[in-house]
């Protein structure tokens, strides 16, 4: 890796998108750290303070710490991740979204620009719940127009961060949204680690189960560096064939199938769901927030199973749904016929479909299984030793994932401007 980033460092034009990136991004830790006019931060701290090691501190987490400075990008850009998971799983049930789906780049426009609309929506009602809800002792308002303002702050910090994200992924380095997911975890473990370590030197703590928690850190980092990297090869041979004068064919290749074909996607869209029921359960106070919290979060006795367990449901099921969407089969097959291919000992057409959609279902379900254990399995820990963790293999997975992801794009620029160089 940073081999990889060295390299790319001595290219100008790639050298050009990573200073870009790193100053969007450091544009982005800046306005974190911008409050939302009319809250009384000294009461938002405080409210945090009472609630260390639970909900808040798992979001504010998530968030970069956007949440805790209560900044004009509090409601973060999970508002678009939700608006995502919803348009596209609607893109399958409503016939009108499937044509604009196939429509190409067109249609992928107008469905983004949908996604956008719906993530404001959510963003709007998110910031309400914040303010009149959860942060509602904070607020300093004293009319209708300063309520607006906050509301409004904080619904165009989300809109920000998307132009953001699609500027970075247009002009930078790597996928924007995932990036800003990125910085954003990694800003906050710093401090963390850092606050953990007090504790042990105060006798809080238990060395040797922070030890053998971070074992377990260091263990899911190089798993999902080996699920990353993994694939399975499928022979191709084509067939040798006369045009003209000239004879095409007959060269020997293979299909990739990477065992995590959808990344770090899967855990992003889970994570982003399972936060859903604990947002709502910070906007009402009394019997409704206590069944949530007990029930539906990993801070309830029973909620850390329940919670573990549609957590290992959903990511299993993002894992199928955006595999499907990036391979297609049935297609492959059409074009590896067209073209003259074929798998050693299979048929061309169907029987090529139905072999390559065993290896794919296969190959998906270990690799969704693998991730949702992965994700899951410190939190688990964590309550069997007892110990207060608001980060767990969630956030490991992101942000081992992007950065791999990352690397990647990166290497295939390096390759493009390689070729480029090479035929001119």
């Amino acid at each position: 890796m940073l081999s990889t980033l060295r390299n790319a460092w001595r290219i100008e034009e790639i050298r050009k998108r990573m200073i870009f990136t790193l100053l969007m991004l450091l544009v982005f830790r800046l306005g974190s750290n911008i409050p939302v006019p009319y809250m009384n931060k000294a009461i938002i701290a405080d409210i945090f303070e009472r609630s260390r090691g639970g909900i808040l501190e798992f979001l504010d987490l998530m968030g970069g710490g956007t949440f805790s400075n209560f900044s004009i990008f509090a409601t973060n850009i999970y508002p678009y991740i939700t608006a995502s998971i919803v348009i596209q799983l609607l893109t399958i049930a409503i016939p009108s979204l499937e044509e604009l789906a196939k429509q190409g780049e067109e249609g992928k426009k107008k469905i983004t620009k949908y996604t956008k609309y719906l993530a404001i929506g959510l963003a709007l009602i998110q910031a309400i719940g914040y303010t009149f809800g959860l942060f509602s002792s904070a607020l300093e308002t004293t009319n209708t127009l300063q309520n607006i303002i906050v509301i409004i702050s904080m619904v165009a910090g989300t809109a920000f961060l998307m132009w953001l994200g699609d500027l970075i992924t247009e002009k930078g380095i790597g996928n924007g949204i995932s990036l800003l997911i990125f910085i954003g975890i990694i800003s906050k473990l710093p401090n963390d680690i850092i606050f953990r370590i007090q504790l042990i030197r105060l006798g809080y703590l238990s060395i040797i189960k922070e030890l053998i928690f971070a074992i377990v850190i260091v263990v899911i980092i190089a798993l999902v560096v080996a699920l990353q990297e993994g694939e399975r090869k499928i022979p191709v041979q084509y067939a040798k064939r006369v045009v003209g004068r000239k004879m095409y064919g007959g060269q020997s290749t293979h299909i990739p199938i990477k065992v995590s074909m959808a990344g770090v996607i899967p855990v992003i869209f889970a994570s982003s769901l399972l936060a859903f029921p604990q947002t709502i359960a910070l906007f009402f106070k009394g019997a409704p927030s206590a069944w949530i919290e007990k029930y539906l979060t990993p801070a309830g006795n029973v909620g850390i199973w329940i919670y573990s367990i549609l957590n290992i449901v959903l990511i299993m099921f993002f894992t199928y749904f955006y595999t499907a969407i990036q391979f297609n089969t049935v297609e492959y097959a059409k074009n590896l016929q067209q073209h003259g291919g074929f798998i050693p000992g299979i048929r061309p057409g169907r029987p090529t479909a139905e072999f390559l959609n065993k290896v794919v279902t296969r190959i998906t379900f270990v690799g969704g299984l693998s991730l949702a254990i992965l994700a899951s399995l410190p939190i688990i820990l964590s309550k069997i030793f007892g110990m207060a963790v608001n980060f767990g293999g969630t956030a490991v997975i992101i942000v081992v994932g992007v950065a791999l992801e990352t690397v990647k794009q990166l290497e295939a620029q390096m390759l493009m401007r390689h070729y480029k160089g090479f035929l001119n």
